[in-house]
């Protein structure tokens, strides 16, 4: 009698809560919202709590207690699923408390015995093996957080707080539905797909929608799919002016999607204020929480939320239940506990509206009529008895399976190869809570719909959603039909849609747009518009130089080197190339030119030889006159080495070609001017000996000395730093210049000044010249020709200077030519003239006497 007393325990306060119970050698327990109201009285602290009153029957949540009624029958019925053990459960009412679901929760875990002795070693079966349950976020929270400090699984249906996840603090709770974490990522893809980045979010005041709102915002950050342009939340009850504060939120935003994160209490007494205010062209977007449920379905609502798209919880086929459900018969006996009629009993008085006899001893006059229990379940018209849209049943199902796989695991644990300590195995007789957590973990198997169920590392199911769209029928009717999911696999969510299928508020087949700003072009940048989130911007078009080649650009990058922006700045194009072309006006002309006084030299060269013998050819030195037209003719086609893109050989040899030639051209005149002088000294009496020492041989030889020092510093030059093309981006952004550096700044001013310092010379001495007595004195002409080419080359220097590109090449073609005409035409015009149009001119006699007579 003392052991007894010392090693018993006895149950300090009972709770009397509705429940539904079937013996078995295992009982698995169920937590379920079949009443959705909860009224407590008040409580006076003189005699024991009384126990809430529950109304309002949630028929589709006494159906999901039937779901876990039909899985224990159906396993004890099969013969491979722990053969030889009988599967009982306990199932409580939460009544849509927290505190009736957590008293239900505390029954299940200890048990209801007034008093028990117990065992020596304080072992034993626990009363359940097994949760299922519970409906909400916040209840799971607070009974896992009591039941986890025992390792009790607990495999939720409907809970998807993603701080269930948490392993550390709730250490055996599981799951058969995703978690908000995922649904969150699955919400973020479909507004992604639409391109909605402007969105509100609504969210309840509870843990499931607390959570949700962080893991939302932190999430679409991260993702970059958007913006929030507000985000609040929906209070408990009916709060009027708190409504009306959120919806006229709603009403001031430019976005156009709504996100809500809620359960039907809180959208009906928002959608009453929506309706009030009369919002419309919102895109509703609804999470699991409310995406199926058919109380939002009236001809109040449907208008504002016809086209709602959502994620509804995987569906699932579930064979034999609706058999099941109409061969359901009430128990008019009260359950073991003797508090109140189960619920099988409220379930028939609330579909047939009538009523079964109360007890005596509370007996009143019944309003309704009195239930027989033989009413016929096929005669009634009830959402009860739709199963083609089993979601939340679903994973009851689920879930009670994957209890019964890991009990079964369990019991085939062969001895001495257990996973426990010194290979142990567990059994009926010393089963321990927490060595059903170690099997649900390893649970993996597939439902006869296909699905496989199998829980993560934080006791997750393999995440799965159905995309659900709202449609309003022209004859009233609701339908909520399937157009999609979004499930994650390896490569991350997968978001399948059909979009014809969808149908939007507006009853088009395009949805609404929903953006801060437009997307930017190509050609701009996006420029943050300061104080505002990330989503509105204003569009920036790129600089010169820069393009982006995509929408939403954040910045411009820059060409390459020799590309350019396009006009719309959305891609390069090659720059333009500049040269003196020959295809091109300016290049024609100064080829033509070039040309022209190559052929006039050849038909100049052509009248000289053939009138070679005439006076006027050898009184003007006939060698010196060929090898100055010879020479002319090369200055003319140098400067055809200036036109064209320029390559590595013309721009050696353009400079080189154009200073020699020019050197061997004033080198003929120097001579022949020397020749003049010389000529006039040997007339005068004594000076014979003049035309002795600057004879044919010296000419020559001045000739060839003369070039070959310009010959030299050309070499010189083209050695230490050789002219190259060169592509010049400093005149023009948007054109490449193809020019040839002159390599030595040097080597070109040497090369010039000799050329300019030879035609000095020349000048004056022709100058001084210009008046010797002589017919046909050749020193004015040659005056007049140096004195055109020194002012072309006085000129062309600054001009050269200052002309960018190609046009500095066509200044000093241009003043390659001038002088180059200038010489040919002073120098052989009029010898021309007279040779061909004045014959009689052309003789010694015309020319001497000319002379005699004006000496």
């Amino acid at each position: 009698m003392s052991f007894s007393l010392s090693s018993s325990c006895k149950l300090r306060r009972r709770f009397y809560l509705n429940g539904l119970h079937k013996a078995g050698d295992v009982v698995l327990g169920g937590l379920f919202e079949v009443h959705y109201t909860s009224l407590f009285p008040k409580w006076n602290f003189t005699s024991e709590p009384v126990q809430p009153t529950c109304k309002g029957l949630d028929t589709q949540g006494f159906r999901q207690a039937m779901t876990m009624v039909f899985a224990v029958d159906e396993i004890n019925r099969n013969s491979n699923l722990l053969p030889n053990v009988t599967l009982g459960y306990s199932l409580f009412d939460n009544c849509g408390a927290l505190v009736t679901g957590f008293r239900a929760a505390l029954v299940l875990a200890s048990g209801q015995e007034e008093q028990f002795l117990l065992k020596e070693n304080c072992s034993g079966t626990p009363p359940v093996v097994g949760i299922v349950g519970d409906s909400y976020s916040t209840f799971s929270i607070a009974s896992s957080n009591v039941l986890g400090l025992f390792r009790l699984p607990m495999v939720s249906h409907f809970a998807t707080c993603s701080c269930l996840s948490d392993r550390q603090r709730f250490p055996s709770f599981f799951r058969t539905i995703p978690s908000d974490a995922f649904q969150v990522r699955a919400m973020i893809q479909i507004l992604k797909h639409f391109g909605w980045t402007w969105v509100g979010l609504l969210v309840s005041d509870d843990d499931y929608g607390l959570n949700v709102a962080r893991s939302f915002q932190s999430d679409l950050a991260q993702s970059g799919g958007g913006c929030l342009a507000y985000s609040e939340v929906l209070p408990w009850g009916n709060d009027p002016a708190q409504l009306r504060r959120i919806v006229d939120v709603m009403k001031k935003s430019t976005a156009r999607v709504v996100m809500v994160f809620a359960m039907e209490i809180h959208i009906y007494q928002l959608m009453k204020e929506v309706v009030r205010q009369n919002v419309t062209g919102l895109q509703w977007i609804a999470s699991e929480a409310w995406t199926s449920v058919d109380v939002l379905h009236t001809p109040d609502f449907m208008p504002y939320l016809s086209g709602t798209l959502g994620i509804a919880i995987r569906r699932g086929e579930i064979s034999g239940f609706k058999d099941f459900l109409f061969k359901i018969k009430p128990d008019e006996h009260q359950n073991s506990y003797g508090n109140s009629i189960v619920r099988v009993s409220l379930f028939w008085e609330d579909i047939f509206k009538c009523k079964f006899a109360p007890p005596p001893e509370s007996w009143v006059e019944a309003k309704r009529a009195l239930c027989t229990g033989q009413e016929h379940l096929l005669n009634v018209e009830s959402d009860v008895f739709d199963v083609s849209e089993l979601r939340p049943e679903y994973n009851i199902y689920k879930a009670v399976y994957a209890l019964a796989y890991a009990l079964d695991d369990l019991l085939h644990c062969e001895p001495g190869r257990g996973p426990f300590s010194g290979h142990s195995c567990a059994t009926l007789q010393n089963l321990e809570p927490w060595q059903m957590v170690y099997y649900l973990d390893k649970v993996n198997f597939s439902t006869p719909f296909g699905d496989v169920v199998s829980f993560d590392a934080n006791g997750d199911a393999l995440p799965i959603y159905d995309v659900m769209n709202w449609l309003w029928l022209p004859d009233g009717r609701t339908k909520i039909q399937n157009v999609g999911e979004v499930k994650e696999s390896a490569e991350g969510e997968e978001l399948e849609l059909d979009g014809d299928k969808i149908l939007w508020n507006s009853g088009s087949k395009q949805p609404l747009r929903s953006v801060c700003s437009e997307s930017c072009p190509a050609g701009t940048r996006m420029a943050r518009k300061k104080g505002q989130p990330e989503c509105c911007f204003d569009c920036i078009p790129c600089s010169e130089g820069k393009i982006s080649n995509k929408t939403d650009s954040m910045e411009c990058s820059s060409c390459p080197e020799d590309f350019w922006s396009s006009p719309q700045r959305d891609h390069c194009v090659p720059k333009k190339t500049e040269f003196l072309s020959y295809h091109e006006p300016l290049g024609i002309c100064l080829t033509t030119a070039s040309l022209l006084g190559t052929f006039i030299c050849i038909v100049v060269l052509g009248i000289f030889t053939r009138h070679r013998s005439t006076p006027m050819v050898r009184a003007n030195n006939s060698e010196l006159s060929f090898l100055l037209l010879g020479s002319l003719k090369l200055c003319f086609l140098c400067s055809l080495l200036f036109i064209g893109r320029p390559r590595l050989w013309t721009c050696q040899l353009r400079h080189a070609a154009f200073g020699i030639s020019f050197v061997l051209s004033v080198s003929c005149i120097l001579v022949k001017t020397i020749v003049v002088l010389a000529v006039f000294k040997a007339s005068k009496p004594g000076g014979g000996a003049s035309l002795k020492w600057f004879g044919a041989v010296q000419q020559r030889g001045t000739v060839v000395v003369l070039t070959s020092i310009q010959a030299a510093i050309c070499t010189a030059w083209l050695v230490s730093a050789s002219p190259a093309p060169h592509k010049n981006t400093q005149y023009y952004n948007d054109k490449i210049v193809y020019e040839c550096a002159v390599g030595s700044t040097i080597g070109f001013v040497v090369l010039l000044g000799y050329i300019g310092l030879l035609a000095t010379i020349s000048f004056l001495l022709a100058f001084l010249a210009r008046n010797l007595p002589d017919s046909f004195n050749e020193a004015k002409l040659i005056t007049f020709s140096m004195l055109i080419f020194c002012a072309v080359w006085v000129a062309f220097v600054p001009a050269y200077i200052n002309s960018p590109g190609k046009y500095a090449d066509a200044v000093e073609v241009f003043a390659i030519l001038a002088s180059s005409f200038g010489l040919l035409v002073a120098l052989f015009g009029p010898k021309c003239y007279i040779i061909l149009l004045r014959p009689e001119r052309n003789t010694k006699k015309a020319i001497m006497g000319r002379g005699t007579t004006k000496s």
